[in-house]
């Protein structure tokens, strides 16, 4: 899933003081892109009922858009559904981060939740309280997909950052995970990890608590 990525508000305003000026080509020449469809013969198939259920630990980097690496997380998701009575089951992400911004600097801890609901065509209607807009989460073979607008930071001082969220799975619970990040159409960091199921009650964070 997408992660908060920048210290600040301000950083991330920092990436593209040229934006206002590259914007208008950037969107002038725009493309529909890769569709999660054309991986629907990858395997092993990825079902985000069958992943997103139990512990989930994640570890990985942000980069900004030079490909610096400018911060490195671990991460823990609680994922659970519940039967909705109707046939259906909604589904809970419930995400810790632990960012390191620099060597041996503190962990800052992030968190996120995510609602999942089927959306009647064989997706997820995916929601978060940082994320404005619903979204939705396709998938097909090894493959999910989700586009949507993160607020991110605090209230009263947020920016809101375009969202290109990638995963594929790779082998069996274990999945990668890539999303790119954009404001205005130009492209301002990415964020890389690896997502892998353990038993319940596994401790992902524990080294640096």
């Amino acid at each position: 899933m997408n992660l908060p990525t920048f210290r600040s508000v301000a950083a991330v305003r920092g990436l593209f003081p040229a934006a206002l000026l590259l914007a208008a080509s950037a969107l002038l020449t725009g493309c529909a892109g890769v569709q999660v469809d054309e991986y629907a013969g990858r395997a092993p198939l990825l079902d985000p009922r069958t992943f997103f259920d139990g512990t989930i630990c994640a570890d990985g980097v942000v980069r900004d858009r030079s490909g610096k690496q400018i911060r490195q997380f671990n991460a823990r998701i609680l994922a659970s559904w519940e039967d909705q009575g109707n046939g259906s089951e909604t589904g809970t992400l419930d995400e810790v981060f632990y960012f390191y911004d620099e060597p041996g600097a503190s962990a800052v801890e992030e968190t996120r939740v995510w609602t999942l609901t089927p959306n009647g065509s064989g997706g997820y209607h995916a929601s978060a309280t940082d994320v404005p807009q619903p979204t939705t989460m396709k998938h097909a073979g090894n493959s999910i997909q989700m586009a949507y607008t993160l607020r991110y930071g605090k209230p009263g001082d947020t920016i809101d950052l375009d969202m290109d969220d990638w995963m594929f799975q790779v082998a069996d619970g274990v999945v990668i995970n890539e999303t790119r990040m954009s404001k205005w159409g130009i492209h301002v960091g990415q964020v890389l990890l690896v997502m892998r199921k353990v038993p319940d009650g596994y401790q992902c964070l524990s080294a640096r608590d």
